[in-house]
C-alpha cells in the first residue's frame, strides 16, 4: 500500500466505507459506477464507465487488497472502497515464457488449476484465486494438454466460499 495511503488513514481513521461504487470485470478491467450506473442493477447488469487513466489504474492496482471476510477492496487514502467483482478478485495474464502476471502486474505463481462446469479456467495462487484472462486460454488450453497443468473440476457456485473471497460486498452487508 502506498506511505500516502497509510497516512491518510492516520489522519482521517474514522472515513466512512465506500459500495458499489468500483468494479472489476472478467477482463481485469476496472469500471467506476455511478448514481446511474447503479440505479440500473448490480454491476454484471450494470458495469458503468471503464477506467482508462493508466495513473488511476496502476494507484487501484498498488492498493487493492481483501479483509478477513473476502471483501476486497481500493484503499482510496482514508476511505476504503469496495469492489464488486464480476468473477474473482485476480484476472490472471499467461505471459509467453508461462510465467503468470495479475491485472494489477504483479507475478504470481500458481498452486492449481481449477475449471468450472462452463469450462472457465481459474488459478490459484500464493496471491490469491483469479480467473484466467479469456485471451489466454489458447496457451493455458496448451499448457493441461502437455500435462503441465492438471485441473481439478469445481462448480462455479463454489468458488467463492472453497477461495474465500466475496464477489458484491454491498450485496452482503445488505446495501443498495
Amino acid at each position: 500500500m502506498d506511505d500516502l495511503v497509510h497516512q491518510a488513514m492516520a489522519k482521517w481513521p474514522n472515513v466512512p466505507d465506500c459500495y458499489g461504487w468500483l468494479g472489476l470485470d472478467a477482463r481485469g478491467d476496472w469500471y467506476m459506477r455511478d448514481d446511474q450506473a447503479q440505479a440500473l442493477g448490480s454491476f454484471t447488469q450494470s458495469k458503468g464507465s471503464r477506467l482508462a487513466h493508466e495513473k488511476l489504474i496502476a494507484f487501484i492496482g498498488r492498493n487493492y487488497e481483501s479483509d478477513k471476510q473476502g471483501h476486497w477492496f481500493f484503499q482510496n487514502g482514508p476511505q476504503r472502497v469496495y469492489v464488486e467483482l464480476e468473477a474473482t478478485p485476480w484476472v490472471w495474464r499467461l505471459q509467453p515464457d508461462g510465467s503468470i502476471q495479475s491485472h494489477t502486474g504483479s507475478i504470481a505463481r500458481m498452486q492449481r488449476c481449477i475449471v468450472d462446469e462452463h469450462g472457465r479456467l481459474y488459478l490459484d495462487t500464493e496471491q490469491g484465486f483469479g480467473l484466467v484472462h479469456t485471451q489466454d486460454v489458447l496457451q493455458a488450453a496448451d499448457l493441461i494438454e502437455s500435462g503441465l497443468w492438471v485441473p481439478q473440476e469445481v462448480p462455479a457456485s463454489e468458488l467463492p466460499k472453497r477461495f474465500g473471497y466475496v464477489r458484491s460486498p454491498q450485496q452482503a452487508n445488505g446495501l443498495k
